[in-house]
């Protein structure tokens, strides 16, 4: 009687789940094309459904079989915020590689990753936040001011490297599967956001026409033209018009100019800003009006609670409701989350993908990568750990973990910290010291002086962490909402420095400093003997900074960022105009310039040609090794118009390539530029036009090194 009983209950909850018990409606039947599955469903769904499902927390709708879901999941640089993942270096790291190829790579590790963990957190019947395959990333702003705290999430301050490396970033994680996807991704934040970030809430951004279209706009067109799922609008305001409210950014060129077809999320409680902060309409009611009629599909956030509301009072019509839901159940259609997930190949990824030995291998190459070697005096680096006894290491970075993670991150069970990853490199032989010496900031009491005197070699870990730079209310050592004041390290850290070059004289000393930003470091340069930019490198970035320091891995990051001597040389943080800032319209002389990076061998550039081919420019050039180490170079080419208008930027990235040489060995380079790369915004037009001009060519080793130039009349 009592296995009767049981089989009675089983087959009462099999009836009575929402995924189970009911499969008869058109919108469960995967083989169905998506368009037909979403009208199904819409013409099912009632209007209190339908405004559930345009919040970011989906409620379950049972009679329907539909699970709930949370569509918030950050995937910056690994699977953040949801327990085990890999962490890879942050997106300013990722950038310093200048290389497209392992980006791609990264990024289908990562959605490997969020499969198996949604997969997993499903089996458990968990549905929170950061179990989901929504993703809201990539960060691709330019970064235009290095004091902005969250610039340390972009790619740089350089439109086509930044449009870039987001498209590896979206292939990567989006797959490419004509019916289904692997994750959904979203480019953000959507329009000329960064920073202030202290004001972020209420500022107003005021890019002119032509600052808009050539360096605000491009990253985020050329994304949607390659497929991104998804859109997030800012905080801020746009020439006074909320850019969550935004029809023209939302609607003229989102959808109309760019033919964008996926989905729109607000940043989150952005539309409380509508009406609380920058005050354009009186309340709530209004806020969620305005940001439906504008395009804005998915609120994160809970004004959209109010839309049943505004169609009751004729403020919006059930038809905008079903246009702006449309898009969200296609996205989750082609992600399998509908309670059916049988069809989309990508269910079956494993949850030993998570963090396995593959995906830390390939952190470390990434991090290795990213290194940008400033200075190497005298061939101080590489060091030989044959010849070192005794090897000080200190500095409040070298046993940090936090400056291996940066914003947005993951937790690894294998974080690696700078210190320790110099210790096992070094060996049993080689005696390793160690001491803090200095406070992050603020403190100047310093120690190890003495014990550094008795070392070989001497590696002070230095810079910035995520306590001093960050998101407003993230960096907890900040007082200024996240972003820098200044460019240079803490004071107490180039004290410090000083201190210990004056204790150790001759003494070989290696500054590695880590950051998400630019930092000046004329003190730091006349000190040190070598010097590495490592950022924010992951967990694997103890074992990579070791592997270039000790001669492993051959450095060949590239800054994607300007490196100014002082704040001085920019114009005021809260001044969207381009004048002046980056290395397209800077006409100072910068410590150390874009695309800039040393390596422990030499590369000799020869042979160019350039020629018309269509609507392209096709260049070709050959790149030696001539020295005696095999390493990676990184070819840029740059291109200015000789006859400046006076608002054409004195250089701009067309093309770049990282490649790998033995001693001796040459490789040609071949590179095609689409003459659209070389137009302009024309402001009588509004819209891009290409002169009849004369164009000059340059092929870099960067934005200041130029090693090879050919002028050409286009078209």
């Amino acid at each position: 009687m009592k296995r009767y009983l049981l089989l009675w209950i089983l087959w009462s909850v099999l009836l009575a789940s929402p995924v189970l018990g009911q499969q008869h409606y058109p919108f469960q039947n995967t083989k169905l094309p998506v368009e037909k599955r979403v009208d199904d469903l819409l013409g099912r769904l009632t209007l209190k459904e339908k405004t559930s499902l345009l919040l970011y927390k989906n409620p379950a709708i049972p009679r329907l079989g539909i699970p709930a879901y949370v569509w918030w999941n950050e995937a910056l640089h690994g699977v953040a915020r949801a327990g085990k993942a890999t962490v890879f270096p942050q997106s300013i790291g990722l950038a310093a590689t200048f290389d497209t190829a392992l980006l791609h790579k990264v990024a289908v590790a990562i959605s490997d990753e969020a499969r198996a963990k949604h997969a997993a957190a499903v089996a458990k019947n968990s549905r929170v936040q950061y179990t989901g395959l929504t993703f809201w990333a990539p960060n691709i702003n330019i970064f235009r001011d290095p004091r902005w705290g969250r610039g340390q999430e972009t790619y740089g301050e350089d439109p086509f490297l930044t449009a870039s490396m987001g498209v590896a970033y979206v292939k990567g994680m989006q797959g490419s599967n004509p019916r289904f996807l692997k994750t959904s991704v979203c480019a953000k934040h959507f329009a000329a956001y960064s920073g202030p970030e202290a004001v972020r809430h209420h500022f107003d951004a005021l890019p002119d026409e032509v600052d808009l279209h050539e360096t605000y706009f491009p990253a985020f067109k050329t994304l949607v033209q390659h497929g991104v799922d998804a859109v997030m609008c800012a905080y801020n305001r746009l020439d006074n018009s909320p850019c969550c409210g935004s029809r023209y950014l939302l609607d003229t060129v989102l959808r109309q100019d760019w033919g964008f077809r996926g989905h729109v999320v607000t940043d989150c409680w952005a539309l409380d800003d509508i009406w609380a902060r920058h005050k354009v309409v009186d309340n709530r009611l209004d806020a969620a009006v305005m940001a439906a009629k504008a395009g804005a599909n998915l609120n994160c956030g809970y004004l959209y609670k109010y839309l049943p509301e505004a169609v009751q009072k004729g403020l919006l019509t059930e038809k905008r409701i079903d246009t702006l839901l449309k898009p969200l159940l296609r996205t989750r259609f082609k992600l399998g989350l509908m309670g059916n997930d049988t069809e989309n190949p990508y269910a079956t990824i494993r949850m030993d993908s998570v963090a396995w030995k593959k995906h830390r291998v390939l952190a470390r190459r990434t991090a290795a990568e990213s290194i940008v070697l400033l200075k190497n005096k005298d061939h101080v680096l590489p060091l030989d750990h044959k010849k070192l006894k005794k090897i000080f290491v200190t500095g409040p970075a070298a046993a940090d973990m936090h400056v291996l993670m940066g914003n947005y991150s993951g937790i690894s069970g294998n974080m690696k910290t700078l210190l320790e990853g110099i210790v096992q490199k070094a060996g049993t032989g080689t005696v390793v010291n160690y001491t803090q010496g200095a406070f992050w900031n603020g403190a100047d009491r310093f120690n190890g002086f003495w014990i550094a005197q008795q070392a070989d070699a001497v590696i002070a870990c230095v810079g910035y962490s995520p306590f001093l730079e960050g998101e407003n209310g993230d960096a907890l050592l900040n007082d200024d909402g996240g972003d820098r004041r200044v460019l240079h390290l803490p004071q107490n850290q180039i004290d410090f420095i000083r201190k210990l070059k004056k204790s150790i004289g001759d003494i070989p000393l290696v500054v590695v400093v880590t950051g998400g930003s630019a930092v000046a470091m004329p003190e730091i340069e006349k000190l040190a003997d070598a010097i590495l930019f490592v950022w924010y490198p992951g967990e694997e970035g103890g074992d990579a900074v070791a592997d270039v320091l000790f001669g492993d891995y051959n450095p060949a990051g590239r800054l994607p960022v300007t490196f100014y001597k002082t704040v001085k040389d920019l114009p005021p943080f809260e001044s969207y105009d381009m004048t002046g800032r980056t290395y397209r319209y800077f006409k100072g002389k910068p410590e150390f310039a874009f695309g800039y990076g040393l390596s422990y061998t030499t590369f000799r550039y020869s042979g160019l040609s350039v020629k018309k081919q269509g609507q392209k420019v096709m260049i070709r050039f050959t790149v030696t090794n001539s020295g005696n180490r095999r390493g990676d170079e990184v070819p840029q080419v740059y291109v200015r118009e000789k006859s400046d208008s006076g608002r054409n930027p004195i250089k701009s990235l067309v093309a770049f390539t990282r490649c790998n040489l033995k001693p001796g060995e040459k490789k040609e380079i071949t590179f095609s530029v689409p003459y659209k790369q070389l137009k302009h915004w024309d402001i009588r037009l509004h819209r891009f036009v290409l002169d009849s001009a004369v164009y000059i060519f340059q092929v870099a080793a960067a934005s200041d090194d130029v090693r090879l130039s050919v002028p050409m009349t286009i078209p």
